[in-house]
C-alpha cells in the first residue's frame, strides 16, 4: 500500500485581485490572484483574513489539485510585500490602500515616476507636487498616510509572527502607536481590555507566542476578568464566586485552587468586587462583580430610592387635583375614555416620583402615556420623552405629538461615555417618560436616573414579558420585583387591537398557547422542515411574496428576524442571501470587504458596539442605517442612521458594522417594522423560547410571516425562557 506524500512547501508571489469567499468565523478564504508569469488568474485558498485586493502578497503553502476546481494554492501564511512592476505599483496605489490616492491619481503618479514611484513616496514625498492635479494639501495627506502605513507594516511583521491578523494589527497600532511591540510582548492581556475586537482568547494566543507561562498569575487574573466580562455579555451583573471559579478553571485549563488564590489577589488589588448577596432561595452567596457593574448597580438603586423619598415635588398640582374634572377635560382633548387600569396609571405617574407601567400589545400603554403627557403639559410642566433607540424615540414622538430623543442624545454623552448631564448637572425636567424600558441595561439606566433632578417624576414604560436588555441587567423586571416601586400592569386588550391577528397571537404565545395559523389576514406560516430550504424560502417571502401581496418595500418595510446568528437560517447566512437579492454586486460600483462581509451602497446595516467617539453624541449598539456612500480613495464609508445623522467610518472600523437585512431577535428590541418574517428551524433548538418568539412577533405593526418547522414553533411556544440573570438591583431597592 502506498501512502501519497503531501506536496512540498512552496512560496508564491502574487497580487490579490479579488476575494471570492470569506468565512468570517474561521478566516478561511477563497481568492483569485495574478502572478507576473501568467495572464490567467490563479485560485488560492486558506488563511488570508485581513488581506485586501490590490496588495502584493508572499504566500507560503502548497500546491494541490481540487477534484472540482482544479489546481489551486493552499495558503498556510502570508506577508504583504511592496510590488515591483509598474502595473503592480499602479494597482497597489489605486486600490485605496493609501488614503488620498484613488485609481485616477495612481495612474498619474505611476505615469510620472514609473518604477521609481514607491521610492519617491518613501524618500522624497515633496516631489509628488510634480504630478498634474496633486496640490500640497493632497500631497501632505498621502505622505502622512504612507508614514502611518510604514509604521503599521513594521508592527505588523512582528504581530504576524505571533499570529495576529492584519486588521487587528492596525487596531493595536492605533491604540498604542510606537509602544505596540512593547505592550504585546510584556502585557498582552491588556489587549483584551483596550482593543475592540480582541478578546481573551486572541490575547492568550499572543501571550503564549511571546512566552508567558500557562499558569502565570497574570494569565489567571486576566482569565477571571474575561469570564466575568463574558457573563456580562450574557446579561449577568455578577457571578456567584463558585460559578466564576468553575467557569474560569474550565476556560484556563489550570487547577481550581490556583484560580481561587488568584481571585483573592484580584479582589485585594480591587480588580473585581466581592460582596455577599442572597441567591434565588434567599441563601447568602459571595457574588463577584467587575467594578463598573458593581458601581452602577449601587448607584442606580440609591438614585431611585433618593427620588422616591424626596420631599420636593416638581408636579405639585396633582397632589390635590380634582380628578373627575381633570379626566373630563382629558376626554374632551383625546376623544376617548380611560379604562380603570389606565386611569390608575395616569394618577400614579403624576403623583409618584417613580412609577412603572407595563403590559402587552393592544393594552393601551401608548394611549395612557399620551394622556399622562397631555395632563402634565396642561399644567405647564416640562415633559421630556426618551427611548433607548432612534426608532423607538421616533414612534414615541408620533404617538404623543411631542418631541422624543434617544437616551444617549438626551444625556449628551461625550467621547469616553461620560454624560454631560448627571447628579451635579441634572436635566431641567419635571416629568421624564422612558419608553421601551425593557431595553434599558444597568449602565445606561444608571446614567439616566442619575440625571433626574430632585422632585421630578420618572415614568418607566415597557413590556416586561419581552426579552431583557442586550446589555447586562434586568432593570425593568427588578423594579417590578421591588415592593418600594409603585407600578400598574395593563391587562385589558382593547376591541380594535383584538381584531389584529398579530396582537391576538402575541398574547396566545405569551400565555403558552399555539398561535392561530388559519383565517387571519395578517399572520401566516409557510411550513418547511429542511433548514437550507427554510433559508431560501425566507428570502423569497421577504423579497418577493410579501412585497407583491401587501405592496411593501422589501428593504425598507420588511425585516427578517431570526433566533440565531449562526446556522443555515441564522442572521449571518441570511444576510448574505438577502444582500445578493437586494443589493447585488455591480461591475464598476465600489464595494469594500471586511472579514466575511462585503459593504455596498444601499446596504442596510447596524452598529454592533457602543462607540462614544462617533457622530454628534456617539453611535450605539443596535443603531440602524443605510450605506449612502463609499469612497475607496478616502477609505471611508458613509451611513445615514435612523436618527437622520450621516456618519463616516474609516475602512478599518468596518468590523463595528454588520448587515441588517436579517437580524437576531435580540438586536430588534425597541424597533417596529411594518412586516416581520421569522424563520424557525430545529437547528436553533437551544434558542427556541417563548419570550424570544413573543418579542419577534410584537416587533410587527401590520404583518407576521413565520417560515419553517411546526415542531420548532411548538417548542418555542412551550419553552419558558432561561432562568433569571444574576442581578441584585431588586435586593438593593428593598
Amino acid at each position: 500500500m502506498t501512502v501519497s506524500a503531501r506536496p512540498p512547501l512552496a512560496v508564491l508571489d502574487a497580487v490579490l485581485e479579488r476575494l471570492t469567499y470569506v468565512n468570517e468565523e474561521t478566516g478561511y478564504t477563497v481568492a483569485r490572484v495574478a502572478t507576473e508569469r501568467g495572464s490567467d488568474l490563479l485560485t488560492v485558498v486558506g488563511a488570508l483574513l485581513g488581506a485586501q485586493p490590490g496588495e502584493s502578497l508572499r504566500l507560503h503553502g502548497r500546491w494541490s489539485s481540487h477534484p472540482r476546481y482544479g489546481r489551486q494554492f493552499e495558503v498556510d501564511s502570508y506577508t504583504t510585500v511592496l510590488p515591483a512592476t509598474i502595473q503592480g505599483i499602479q494597482r497597489y496605489l489605486g486600490s485605496g490602500l493609501v488614503k488620498g490616492i484613488g485609481p485616477v491619481f495612481a495612474e498619474r503618479i505611476v505615469a510620472h515616476f514609473g518604477l521609481d514611484t514607491l521610492r519617491v513616496i518613501e524618500e522624497e514625498p515633496a516631489r509628488l507636487v510634480e504630478v498634474p492635479g496633486l496640490g500640497p494639501k493632497r500631497t501632505a495627506k498621502i505622505t502622512a498616510a504612507w508614514e502611518e502605513q510604514r509604521a503599521i507594516k513594521e508592527v505588523m511583521v512582528f504581530l504576524q509572527g505571533v499570529g495576529v491578523s492584519t486588521s487587528l494589527a492596525v487596531r493595536i497600532y492605533k491604540q498604542y502607536g510606537d509602544a505596540s511591540v512593547d505592550v504585546v510582548t510584556k502585557e498582552p492581556y491588556r489587549l483584551a481590555a483596550d482593543v475592540w475586537g480582541i478578546g481573551f482568547k486572541t490575547a492568550d494566543t499572543i501571550a503564549q507566542a511571546v512566552g508567558i507561562p500557562h499558569d502565570s498569575p497574570q494569565r489567571v487574573m486576566a482569565g477571571l476578568q474575561y469570564t466575568l466580562s463574558e457573563a456580562t455579555d450574557d446579561g449577568h451583573c455578577y457571578l456567584p464566586a463558585a460559578e466564576l471559579v468553575a467557569d474560569a478553571t474550565k476556560i484556563l485549563d489550570v487547577p481550581g485552587d490556583l484560580v481561587t488564590r488568584c481571585l483573592d489577589d484580584l479582589v485585594a488589588d480591587e480588580g473585581v468586587v466581592r460582596e455577599t448577596l442572597p441567591d434565588g432561595a434567599g441563601e447568602p452567596v459571595p457574588a463577584v462583580y467587575l467594578v463598573p457593574f458593581h458601581r452602577a448597580e449601587q448607584s442606580l438603586a440609591s438614585a431611585l430610592l433618593r427620588l422616591l423619598r424626596d420631599r420636593a415635588d416638581r408636579l405639585p398640582h396633582f397632589a390635590d387635583v380634582d380628578w373627575g374634572r381633570a379626566l373630563t377635560w382629558l376626554k374632551a382633548r383625546t376623544g376617548a375614555d380611560l379604562a380603570p387600569e389606565q386611569e390608575q396609571a395616569v394618577r400614579l405617574a403624576l403623583t409618584s416620583k417613580v412609577a412603572v407601567l407595563t403590559g402587552g400589545p393592544g393594552c393601551g400603554k401608548s394611549f395612557t402615556v399620551r394622556s399622562i403627557v397631555e395632563l402634565a403639559a396642561a399644567k405647564k410642566a416640562r415633559v421630556t420623552l426618551v427611548a433607548p433607540t432612534g426608532r423607538a424615540a421616533k414612534r414615541l414622538s408620533e404617538l404623543t405629538g411631542q418631541p422624543a430623543a434617544t437616551v444617549h442624545r438626551l444625556l449628551q454623552l461625550r467621547p469616553g461615555g461620560d454624560a454631560s448631564y448627571d447628579r451635579e448637572n441634572p436635566l431641567d425636567v419635571d416629568l421624564l417618560v422612558v419608553d421601551e424600558a425593557s431595553m434599558l441595561d444597568l449602565i445606561l439606566a444608571n446614567k439616566l436616573v442619575k440625571a433626574v433632578p430632585p422632585g421630578a417624576h420618572l415614568l418607566l414604560v415597557g413590556d416586561v414579558d419581552q426579552l431583557p436588555s442586550v446589555g447586562a441587567g434586568e432593570v425593568l423586571r427588578d423594579l417590578l420585583a421591588a415592593p418600594a416601586v409603585p407600578r400598574v400592569r395593563l391587562t385589558q386588550i382593547f376591541r380594535q387591537a383584538a381584531q389584529s391577528g398579530v396582537v391576538t397571537n402575541a398574547h396566545r404565545i405569551n400565555a403558552g398557547r399555539p398561535p392561530i395559523l388559519h383565517g387571519l389576514p395578517d399572520f401566516f406560516l409557510f411550513a418547511c422542515d429542511d433548514n437550507d430550504a427554510t433559508a431560501a424560502l425566507t428570502v423569497d417571502v421577504a423579497c418577493a411574496r410579501v412585497p407583491a401581496k401587501f405592496g411593501l418595500d422589501a428593504r425598507r418595510d420588511v425585516q427578517v428576524l431570526t433566533p440565531m446568528h449562526r446556522g443555515p437560517a441564522g442572521a449571518a447566512a441570511l444576510n448574505t442571501l438577502l444582500q445578493q437579492r437586494l443589493t447585488p454586486h455591480r461591475e464598476g460600483q465600489p464595494e469594500r470587504r471586511m472579514g466575511g462581509r462585503v459593504f455596498r451602497v444601499g446596504d442596510k446595516v447596524t452598529q454592533i458596539r457602543n462607540n462614544y467617539d462617533k457622530g454628534r453624541a456617539g453611535v450605539f449598539n443596535g443603531t440602524l442605517g443605510v450605506v449612502t456612500a463609499l469612497s475607496p480613495e478616502e477609505q471611508t464609508l458613509t451611513i445615514r442612521t435612523d436618527e437622520d445623522e450621516s456618519i463616516d467610518y474609516d475602512f478599518d472600523e468596518l468590523d463595528e458594522l454588520a448587515h441588517a437585512y436579517a437580524m437576531t431577535i435580540h438586536r430588534s428590541q425597541g424597533s417596529e417594522y411594518p412586516a416581520v418574517v421569522i424563520p424557525l428551524t430545529t437547528s436553533a433548538w437551544m434558542m427556541l423560547q417563548r419570550n424570544l418568539l413573543y418579542t419577534a412577533v410584537t416587533r410587527a405593526r401590520r404583518l407576521v410571516v413565520l417560515v419553517g418547522s411546526r415542531r420548532a414553533l411548538a417548542a418555542a411556544v412551550r419553552t419558558v425562557g432561561a432562568g433569571r440573570r444574576h442581578t441584585a438591583l431588586d435586593h438593593r431597592l428593598r
